[in-house]
């Protein structure tokens, strides 16, 4: 059974840090590229940043570029996304996602994962 559970949520002051975790099972974490995504109430579900397998290829959105950073450990089967200079506009639900697809394609694209956690609020206070 697959399952991806996201932890690390909860209430930040703006300009503060919170790290999110993602935590993998039921398939074989190493072949898939790994992406984190939001959504805000009443919005689309927006992509935050992917990574490749092997963790050597990143992307992000450019409103996150320079204040977030994923990242993924294959020996523990889990990815991360440490965000920083958090602002009230960050406030969302947060998920991982995974896709076995190649990186080379399109990784902002929800429809290239076939996998979703469950999510974890973040909300950001002015």
């Amino acid at each position: 059974q697959v399952q991806l559970v996201e932890s690390g949520g909860g209430l930040v002051q703006a300009g503060g840090s919170l790290s999110l975790s993602c935590a993998a099972s039921g398939f074989t974490f190493r072949d898939y590229a790994m992406g984190w995504f939001r959504q805000a109430p009443g919005q689309e579900r927006e992509f935050i940043a992917s990574t490749s397998w092997s963790g050597n290829f990143a992307n992000y959105r450019d409103s996150v570029k320079g204040r977030f950073t994923i990242s993924r450990d294959n020996n523990k089967n889990a990815v991360f996304l440490q965000m920083s200079s958090l602002k009230p506009e960050d406030t969302a639900v947060y998920y991982c996602a995974a896709s076995s697809l190649p990186y080379s394609g399109d990784p902002s694209l929800t429809a290239q994962y076939e996998y979703w956690g469950q999510g974890t609020q973040v909300t950001v206070s002015s």
